[in-house]
């Protein structure tokens, strides 16, 4: 986004403060929040399905178009909360789905989702001290492992095939675990510097 003084928008620049809640980012988190129980139930009933890939490439790649355009018109409060709200329900669910199908072992999944709700709840717990916790780009590696595992999860030629996607969970499990890790130094170096 074009900036004049100040880190202002500048003239003719298209931007939104960080309290907007309208955005065109906003709207397309909104949309995947609520195009995810219709991927669920596809998995549900059909995961090796090119229904099921479909819609996981579209949602999941949706995650990356909401960055573009929240970079580009500015990056809101509301967005920060939304945003890894919708990547955590879309992720998540589909796992379970995967698990309830016999796709996916339950272990993997659980320590995945284990991790996200802890670090969630640390981030929240920070964020009230003062503390930001900003991702870093490791975690968006790990977001892209877990995105690609389910996948190959669903994709018809690989499915039956659990190896292929199994090892990239593994993978996005070892991320997942990481950059935890990460999350929590970080913060404790974050929070000294106060």
């Amino acid at each position: 986004m074009a900036t004049g003084s100040l880190g202002k928008p500048a003239a003719g620049a298209a931007g939104f403060g960080p309290s907007a809640l309208a955005t065109p980012a906003n709207a397309v988190t909104v949309a995947r929040l609520l195009a995810t129980p219709a991927l669920l139930a596809v998995l549900l009933h059909r995961p090796d399905s090119w229904v099921a890939l479909g819609l996981w490439v579209v949602l999941a790649g949706s995650d990356g178009v909401d960055g573009w355009v929240a970079r580009r018109q500015g990056s809101t409060r509301s967005g920060a909360f939304l945003d890894p709200l919708a990547d955590k329900f879309l992720v998540l669910g589909a796992m379970v789905a995967l698990v309830v199908k016999h796709r996916f072992w339950w272990l993997p999944v659980a320590l995945i989702a284990i991790r996200e709700l802890v670090i969630s709840g640390y981030r929240g717990y920070m964020g009230r001290r003062g503390v930001s916790v900003p991702a870093r780009r490791w975690a968006k590696v790990k977001t892209v492992v877990q995105d690609v595992a389910v996948g190959f999860a669903v994709l018809p030629s690989t499915a039956h095939h659990r190896s292929v996607a199994d090892t990239f969970l593994w993978i996005a499990v070892v991320l997942t675990l990481v950059t935890g890790a990460q999350y929590l130094l970080d913060g404790r170096q974050a929070a000294r510097a106060l």
